[in-house]
C-alpha cells in the first residue's frame, strides 16, 4: 500500500512556513522586499569576448598550477589563465 504524504511523519511547520522560527527571524522575514527584479537576466552574465587562438610555452608548474584549482572549481583553466591576464592588463593599461 502506497503511503499518503501527510502519513509521512516529518517536521511541523508554523505559520510562516518554517519549522520552528525564532520570533526575531519571522518578524524578519515579513518585513523583507523582494529584490529579484534587481538582478539582471542570465544572458546578460554571459560576457562574451573575442577570442585569439595562440600557442606559448608555459613553466609545467603553472600549467599544474591552473589545472588543478581550475578542476577544484569546476572551471576551465585557460579560462582562469586568461582572467588573470585580463586583471593585470587592466591594472597596468593607463585611464583615458
Amino acid at each position: 500500500m502506497k503511503e499518503r504524504i501527510d502519513d509521512i511523519p516529518g517536521p511541523i511547520f508554523d505559520e510562516d512556513g518554517y519549522e520552528d522560527t525564532p520570533p526575531d527571524v519571522a518578524a524578519a522575514l515579513e518585513r523583507s522586499i523582494d529584490i529579484t527584479h534587481l538582478f539582471p537576466p542570465p544572458e546578460m552574465l554571459v560576457l562574451k569576448t573575442e577570442k585569439q587562438k595562440v600557442t606559448m610555452m608555459l613553466d609545467k608548474e603553472i600549467i599544474d598550477f591552473f589545472k588543478q584549482a581550475a578542476k577544484e572549481n569546476g572551471v576551465k583553466y585557460q579560462t582562469m589563465i586568461n582572467n588573470l591576464l585580463d586583471a593585470y592588463v587592466k591594472s597596468h593599461s593607463k585611464t583615458s
